[in-house]
């Protein structure tokens, strides 16, 4: 999703490390972030994807959004995520985009709020994501009986 470069000065010159956000999703509903450090690239890319997979959420799904709004934080960046009716497609920024293609969500609406560094949206937008509830599982934490 995201690489950045980093740099130190050292006595030779510059000394240079990569960071990698990487995001995985199977599209039907569960989706994993996962954030890797090293020298190089490809290094950095690997470490993400293993820390992705250690990482994945079930998301609530209702059809091909999502089943109601829902808001999540993470430092400055908040993220709003809203259901939208079939045929919208996922009106986003590329970091909520990404992680809501991977969890298989096809129809949504977002904003996002205060910082947009990629990061902190991402890990914002999984925090949205982790806030969903289908109606049977509000309908168990209430005690009540759910009619679909």
């Amino acid at each position: 999703m995201k690489i950045n470069r980093c740099a130190t000065v050292v006595k030779g010159g510059r000394r240079f490390s990569f960071s990698a956000l990487v995001v995985l999703g199977d599209r039907e509903g569960s989706v994993g972030i996962g954030f890797g450090k090293a020298n190089e690239v490809p290094p950095s890319v690997e470490k993400a994807m293993k820390d992705a997979r250690k990482n994945f959420l079930k998301v609530s799904l209702k059809g091909h959004t999502i089943p109601h709004q829902t808001a999540g934080q993470f430092l400055s960046s908040k993220v709003v995520l809203l259901p939208a009716s079939e045929g919208t497609g996922i009106i986003a920024g590329s970091a909520v985009r990404a992680v809501t293609e991977c969890a298989g969500i096809k129809n949504l609406l977002s904003k996002v709020y205060g910082s947009t560094n990629p990061i902190n949206v991402v890990k914002a937008t999984m925090d949205a994501l982790k806030n969903l509830r289908s109606a049977q599982d509000v309908g168990k934490l209430r005690g009540v009986e759910v009619l679909q």
